[in-house]
C-alpha cells in the first residue's frame, strides 16, 4: 500500500483513540516535532527531506541525543504502551497505544546507532498528549494468554526515517518513562549484513499482566502460557532484551559504517525474498524463538552463500508458531514447549507442534544451522581460547589458554557429535565449566558450507553484554569487552565482504578436541531451560 499524505491523514482521524491533543508538525533538523493544537493526536506532515545517498556512515555523521535513557520507570502502571506494529517500512504510520496515570505525556523517537558515542538520534517528537488509564488487560483461558483491547493514542509518521532499531520513549509528566520498541525494516537486503530483532523472544520473557511463556502469576512453569501477545506493553522498561542482548551489537555495527539492513524474526518468516542477496546475518545476543518458516529462510540463504554470525547462544532453541491478533498478523507467539500434545497441530501437521526444536513430534535440532547446540543452563565461567590462529582473532593478542573472567554465562552452546552438524568446523574456544553438578564445556565455533558461507557461533549469551557498560554486575571484564569488540569487528567486517568460505576456510579440529558425544547434562533440564 502507498501511504500518501492524504491516505495518512485519513487513516488516523478515523481510528479509534484515547482523547488526545491532535499535533502539527515543526522540523527538527531532518525530522519533525509535533506542536500542540488541540483535540485528535493525529502526527502528520513530512519528516524532512530524502536523502539521495544515505549510508550507515553517514547516519552516523549526524549529531546524536545523548539523553536518550530512561531515568525512571516508575511504578507499572504509571505509564507503558506498545506499537501496533513490529515493525514497518519507511513511510508507514506506527500507532501507540499507551495507558498512563499520567495527566499528559509526550513521546521522542529515537534512532539507535553509534553517532560519535551518543549512541541515539532524535527522529521526532510529539506534543503534550491527554493521559488516559486504558483498560485492564484481558485474559485467554484457552492458552493463558494476556492481552489488552486499547485505543490508539496517537499515529506517528516515519516519513524519510532510515532503517534501523528505534525505541520510542514515553514521558508522563509524572515524572516516569517507559520505552515502546519498533523496527523501521529494509526493503532489500541485497549486499547488507542483516541485524536482526529477536522480537519473539523479547515477548516470550515478558510477563506483563502476570504470564509469560515461562510462568504465571504463582511462579510456576505448569502456569505459564501457551502463546504470549505483542498486544500488551513489554515489561521492566519497556525493552529490557533489546537493551542487553541487541543495543551494544547495533552501536558497534552502525560505528564499523557497514552496509545495514533491519529485520525482526517476523519479518523473515513472511517473506520468502527477505534475505535475498543479503551478505550475511545476525542473530543477537538472545534470539531463542524461531518459527520454521524463519529457519527455512535463513537456511536456504546460507545454502545460497549467506553468512551468519550467532552472537549469543540457546539460539533457536523453541520452534514457534505465528498467529494473529486482533490488531494484526503474526502477532501471537504460540509456544506449547513440553506441554507439545496439547498444541492444536499435534498429529495433524506435527512439522508446526511448538515443542523444541531438537524434541518429538518432529526433531531437528537446531545444530544443523548453528554449528553448536544448546547445553544447559546456569554455568559461568571463564571463557578460554583454543585456536589464537583463527582469522577472527587477528589483532586480539590471545594465546592458547587466554581466558576472560565470566564471559561465558549464563547459557552456553557446545559442539555435541552425534547431533547434525556441518563440516569442516572449527573450535575456536573451548571453555570448562560445571552446570547442574555436570563437568562440561562451552564452546565458540565457525563453519563453512559448501555453498559459500561462513558460520561463526560465540557459544555464550555474555558476548554481547560484555561489549561495555553496563554489565550488571556479571564479573565482566574491560580486557573482555576489548576482546569481544575486536572479535565481532572481524567478523562482520569479513562477512559483510560475501560468501565467506573461500576466504576463510574453517579447518576441522575435532579430532584434537576430544568433544563428548550427546548431552553430559541429565534428568532433561535442558528442555525446560533457556
Amino acid at each position: 500500500m502507498s501511504w500518501t499524505r492524504r491516505a495518512f491523514l485519513g487513516r488516523a482521524a478515523a481510528a479509534a483513540a484515547v482523547p488526545a491533543a491532535v499535533v502539527a508538525a515543526v522540523k527538527i533538523g531532518d525530522s519533525v516535532t509535533p506542536a500542540k493544537t488541540g483535540g485528535r493526536a493525529v502526527a502528520a506532515a513530512r519528516s524532512g527531506r530524502p536523502r539521495a545517498r544515505w549510508t550507515v556512515k553517514y547516519e552516523n555523521s549526524l549529531p546524536g541525543y545523548p539523553d536518550w535513557r530512561i531515568r525512571n520507570q516508575g511504578p507499572v502502571h504509571a505509564i507503558g504502551g506498545y506499537a501496533g506494529q513490529a515493525s514497518v517500512l519507511p513511510g508507514e504510520p506506527i500507532d501507540l497505544y499507551v495507558s498512563t496515570t499520567a495527566r499528559e505525556f509526550t513521546v521522542k523517537a529515537f534512532r539507535m546507532g553509534w553517532y560519535k558515542h551518543d549512541l541515539a538520534r532524535l527522529l521526532w517528537q510529539s506534543g503534550s498528549i491527554r493521559g488516559h488509564r486504558q483498560a485492564p488487560a484481558r485474559f485467554d483461558a484457552s492458552t493463558r494468554t494476556v492481552y489488552t483491547k486499547w485505543g490508539v493514542s496517537l499515529t506517528v509518521p516515519s516519513d524519510n526515517w532510515p532503517e534501523g532499531s528505534y525505541l520510542f520513549r514515553l514521558d508522563g509528566d509524572n515524572g516516569f518513562q517507559r520505552y515502546v520498541p519498533v523496527t523501521v525494516r529494509s526493503a532489500s537486503t541485497a549486499g547488507k549484513v542483516v541485524m536482526k530483532n529477536a522480537v519473539p523472544t523479547w515477548h516470550a520473557y515478558n510477563t506483563w499482566g502476570h504470564y509469560d511463556l515461562y510462568k504465571g502469576p504463582d511462579g510456576s512453569y505448569n502456569s505459564r502460557s501457551y502463546a504470549v501477545s505483542l498486544d500488551r506493553p513489554i515489561d521492566t522498561d519497556g525493552a529490557y532484551l533489546f537493551m542487553v542482548y541487541e543495543r551494544k551489537l547495533i552501536n558497534l555495527a552502525e560505528r564499523l559504517g557497514l552496509p545495514l539492513a533491519y529485520l525482526t524474526s517476523m519479518d523473515i518468516a513472511s517473506n520468502p525474498h527477505s534475505l535475498d542477496g543479503a551478505a550475511a546475518l545476525v542473530s543477537p545476543g538472545h534470539d531463542e524463538y524461531w518459527s520454521p518458516p524463519e529457519r527455512a529462510i535463513v537456511t536456504a540463504a546460507r545454502d545460497n552463500g549467506m553468512n551468519i554470525a550467532f552472537l549469543g547462544a540457546n539460539a533457536m532453541f523453541r520452534r514457534t508458531r505465528l498467529e494473529p491478533t486482533a490488531i494484526g498478523d503474526n502477532r501471537l507467539i504460540v509456544c506449547y514447549k513440553t506441554s507439545y500434545a496439547l498444541d492444536p497441530m499435534y498429529g495433524k501437521q506435527n512439522d508446526l507442534v511448538t515443542s523444541d526444536w531438537r524434541e518429538p513430534p518432529n526433531p531437528d535440532p537446531e545444530s544443523s544451522l548453528i554449528g553448536t547446540l544448546y547445553e544447559g543452563f546456569p554455568a559461568i565461567a571463564d571463557y578460554v581460547v583454543h585456536t589464537p590462529h583463527a582469522w577472527m582473532f587477528k589483532g586480539t593478542g590471545v594465546r592458547r589458554g587466554t581466558s576472560f573472567k565470566a564471559l561465558v554465562g549464563i547459557e552456553y552452546d557446545r559442539v555435541t557429535p552425534g547431533y547434525p552438524m556441518e563440516r569442516p568446523i572449527q573450535v575456536l574456544a573451548h571453555s570448562p565449566l560445571v552446570c547442574q553438578g555436570v563437568n562440561s564445556f562451552a564452546d565458540s565455533a565457525y563453519y563453512t558450507h559448501r555453498g559459500g558461507a561462513g558460520v561463526f557461533n560465540c557459544g555464550t549469551m555474555r558476548w554481547v553484554e560484555s561489549f561495555g557498560p553496563p554489565t550488571y554486575n556479571w564479573g565482566l571484564t574491560p580486557s573482555a569487552g576489548d576482546f569481544t569488540r575486536r572479535v565481532t569487528a572481524n567478523v562482520l567486517r569479513a562477512f559483510a565482504d560475501g560468501p565467506a568460505a573461500e576466504k576463510y576456510p574453517a579447518y576441522d579440529n575435532l579430532a584434537e578436541i576430544h568433544e563428548q558425544v550427546g548431552d553430559p547434562l541429565t534428568g532433561g533440564s535442558v528442555a525446560t531451560a533457556g
